[in-house]
């Protein structure tokens, strides 16, 4: 997860729930009671509450009434409607970060890549995989979109641990480097398309896991 400068205990209880749950750890339908989340991080309800909120604009907890807050499901509708958010939202982002692309910027990608290549686990590929896309669009320097993005990581994130829980063999990401030789030759127009291609795949094991 990304932590910011100004981290808050309300962040903290966020994104430690947030790990958990697109971890598996937490499994959906599961109830986030809010006393023992307290009690756990010694903190008032207040930001407790505040971190459910920030769980629910996630998408990773559904807040009922009088049922209090759960972790969310997904089905595969929810998992082809994130896919589908990345696209736009990640082409839109490469666009404005292409100007700003240094050498050393995809230099550091490509290492991210190869780290993916060599990853042990999926937990370490989805780290290499997330840095990946945050170097590679960070710089169109719109935070807001950024923030969205990071969301819908998170959600993709879930998708995957769900999918590749039982047995893991690390890809080789041959998207990435089409993406960073595009990028390198100065065609923006086709890397924007091999990265909308690759993020619309949902593959065929988080289709199959989906929960609803």
């Amino acid at each position: 997860m990304i932590v910011g400068t100004k981290d808050t205990l309300a962040d903290r209880i966020s994104r430690e729930l947030a790990e958990r749950i697109i971890t598996g750890v937490i499994g959906a339908g599961e109830k986030l009671r809010q006393d023992h989340i307290a009690e756990e991080f010694g903190a008032s309800h207040v930001p407790v509450r505040e971190a459910f909120r920030r769980l629910e604009a996630q998408g990773l907890a559904v807040s009922e009434p009088r049922r209090g807050v759960r972790v969310a499901g997904f089905s595969p509708a929810e998992v082809r409607e994130v896919a589908d958010m990345r696209a736009a939202l990640e082409t839109l982002a490469l666009r404005n970060a292409a100007p700003h692309l240094t050498r050393a910027i995809l230099d550091k990608a490509e290492e991210a890549t190869r780290a993916g290549d060599h990853a042990r686990d999926v937990r370490v590929w989805e780290e290499a995989n997330r840095a990946f896309h945050r170097l590679i669009l960070e710089p169109c320097a719109m935070p807001r979109l950024m923030r969205s993005i990071d969301d819908l990581h998170a959600a993709s994130a879930r998708f995957l641990f769900s999918g590749w829980r039982a047995e893991w063999e690390a890809p080789t990401d041959r998207d990435h480097r089409a993406i960073l030789a595009a990028l390198r030759a100065g065609d923006v127009m086709a890397a924007c398309a091999v990265l909308a291609r690759h993020v619309q795949w949902t593959g065929p094991k988080a289709k199959a896991t989906a929960k609803v």
